[in-house]
């Protein structure tokens, strides 16, 4: 028997399934614009890269890295021993060509040598290999169109040649009004770093981008050597150069702090000798030990030359290689490749890390709002 009240499904028309299709379209559209999109992560091109102290900060600042360039091989052995997947080039940056990461890149950057450039008189600072490299970089600048340019020098770039090697970079820099260059010298010291080191920060930022750039302000945290140069297990398993007897004789009589000036008459005259005498000792960086409750003095490629000897505060050697490190603030997992030698040098050249993270992070959020160049 067949009720005759029972409904029966009517099958969907084919006009009820496009209307469906359509509005399930729009749904999907609607929710794919509302849902935000994915934060941009800023990306840097390193030249002479060295062992990575620039780079290192920048990444911890957030940025990705598209290329390091470095010329010297146990130097960027020293690059793929920490950042493995990224491009890392061996080769002189001037067989370097970028024109592929044009709009791709927002900030190309290194340790360029400034001092051979000159743009006074005939710039015969040119006929110097090193003083083409600062042109050879503004050639790659003008390759790739970064939003920012960034060079990391010595101080003494602003007074070299009378300022007017620093000047000629600037006019070099600016590409006829491309780029609006400016210029500061911070202290490491400033940043968390437990070193006074002075470094001049050239930066280039592209004209269409309106905002001015302001370099970080100094943190509050002050850190000093105690903070570092903890006699733990990574520290005393360090590698280190070490002194001869009668160097080490000489060095016991110093104190925490002192110098040449705090030794013997006797032993003063026999350690400097007949021409350092009459010249005053020259600085205090000779027969230099380090003071715990203060920032080291700037660490060079190695920490017992005479004129910049860097003794450990409370030991009397060399500061080892871990402890340059720490100073430098890398971190304890980094390693360096190569000779005792050539770490220190890996080390003492580079840009301390807590310095470059504190460039990245203010470049960072300069950045942001930034359109992207199609």
């Amino acid at each position: 028997m067949v009720h005759k009240n029972r409904k029966v499904p009517c099958k969907k028309s084919d006009l009820d399934q496009i209307i469906e299709s359509k509005v399930k379209d729009i749904l999907e559209k609607t929710l794919q614009q509302a849902a935000p999109a994915e934060p941009h992560v800023p990306t840097f091109i390193e030249v002479c890269s060295g062992c990575g102290g620039l780079s290192s900060g920048f990444i911890e600042a957030g940025f990705k890295p598209l290329l390091l360039n470095e010329i010297q091989k146990v130097f960027c052995a020293t690059l793929k021993k920490n950042h493995p997947g990224v491009e890392i080039e061996n080769k002189d940056m001037l067989q370097l060509n970028l024109k592929k990461y044009d709009g791709k890149v927002d900030v190309l950057m290194g340790g360029v040598p400034c001092q051979a450039f000159s743009q006074a008189g005939e710039r015969k600072g040119l006929e110097d290999p090193r003083g083409r490299l600062i042109v050879e970089f503004n050639r790659l600048v003008n390759e790739c169109n970064p939003k920012i340019l960034m060079v990391e020098n010595v101080k003494g770039l602003t007074t070299h040649n009378d300022g007017a090697t620093l000047k000629g970079v600037i006019e070099l820099f600016e590409n006829k009004g491309k780029y609006k260059v400016y210029t500061k010298i911070l202290n490491s010291a400033n940043y968390e770093v437990p070193q006074k080191r002075e470094r001049i920060f050239i930066v280039g930022v592209r004209n269409d981008i309106t905002k001015e750039f302001v370099y970080p302000s100094p943190s509050t945290k002050k850190v000093v050597l105690k903070d570092v140069l903890n006699n733990d297990e990574i520290i005393r398993n360090s590698p280190g150069a070490k002194y001869p007897e009668g160097k080490k004789a000489v060095m016991e009589l110093v104190p925490p702090g002192g110098c040449w000036i705090n030794l013997p008459k006797d032993v003063m005259a026999a350690y400097m000798g007949e021409k350092g005498m009459a010249a005053g000792g020259g600085k205090r960086g000779v027969a230099r030990r380090l003071h715990m409750d203060e920032a080291c003095l700037t660490l060079t490629t190695s920490p017992c030359q005479k004129q910049t000897e860097r003794c450990h505060p409370t030991e009397t050697r060399p500061l080892n290689v871990r402890e340059y490190a720490r100073i430098q603030t890398f971190p304890d997992s980094y390693i360096f490749e190569g000779s005792v030698g050539n770490q220190y040098k890996q080390i003492g050249n580079a840009v301390p890390v807590k310095l470059a993270e504190a460039m990245g992070k203010q470049i960072k959020r300069f950045l942001e709002g930034v359109p992207r160049r199609s």
